[in-house]
């Protein structure tokens, strides 16, 4: 029987890989440099950089270099990973959500969906967050429109619900966790339809989001556009290289 002979670079990947499977190295953890993964495995750190590219390729990491953005809500850093519900939550903010609509929708009808996604079938989640006002009136201050996979339990949403009033317990359920993506971010003039939902004049100006997210085999698990006001959500940006 032939052994397999494994390159220093693929058993870079390999251990690494299987350190995130088993969840050693958690979701938005940095990896240590490319010196000391260097030294740890005993191997060049172009070696290393060849295993960490070989490792974004497999979306198991996301390598940022030079820029990175998060969002923030009123100050407050958002992980986005867990879902905006749980992400207000965690900020102490007083956002109430209410669904729009939870409906099947065909993969070719999602706006700004990846080429690189095929998906024949999803199920579309419509949500308005609102906030209290000073004087106790309700104002929106997002709109979402989330899509994911028609597979397992999520098929059943438009007829059950989401777990636990919640679109990220729901994927969780189904096995889904996103552990990487890519995001944009405009500026975008509310059209009448929008208007209405939001409360606000058409042409009003609010920060526009498009998310895509990816478990850490490289399944496609969510597909956001957000509608965020300005007055509350702020994008932010940080410098430097991280992997």
């Amino acid at each position: 029987m032939t052994s397999q002979v494994f390159s220093k670079r693929e058993l870079v990947v390999e251990k690494l890989a299987n350190q995130i499977r088993r969840g050693e190295i958690v979701p938005g953890q940095r990896l240590d440099g490319e010196h000391r993964l260097a030294e740890e495995f005993d191997v060049s750190r172009g070696t290393i950089r060849q295993a960490l590219g070989e490792l974004q390729r497999r979306r198991l990491i996301s390598i940022r270099s030079g820029i990175g953005s998060f969002v923030t809500f009123d100050g407050h850093a958002l992980d986005q990973r867990l879902g905006w519900a749980q992400a207000l939550a965690e900020t102490g903010s007083n956002v109430t959500t209410r669904v729009l609509s939870i409906e099947a929708i065909s993969g070719a009808n999602i706006p700004e969906l990846p080429d690189e996604v095929t998906l024949a079938e999803a199920i579309a989640v419509r949500r308005v967050r609102t906030t209290s006002g000073e004087d106790g009136s309700q104002m929106a201050v997002s709109f979402e429109c989330s899509s994911v996979p028609a597979i397992g339990s999520l098929r059943d949403l438009p007829n059950q619900g989401l777990k636990d009033g919640s679109l990220w317990a729901s994927l969780r359920a189904e096995g889904l966790i996103a552990t990487n993506g890519q995001q944009s971010v405009d500026v975008h003039a509310l059209d009448e339809r929008e208007a209405a939902i939001l409360g606000r004049p058409a042409g009003t100006s609010f920060l526009r989001t498009v998310r895509t997210s990816f478990n850490a085999d490289g399944q496609f698990v969510e597909h956001v556009l957000s509608l965020l006001d300005p007055a509350h959500f702020t994008l932010k940006l940080t410098f430097g290289d991280e992997a």
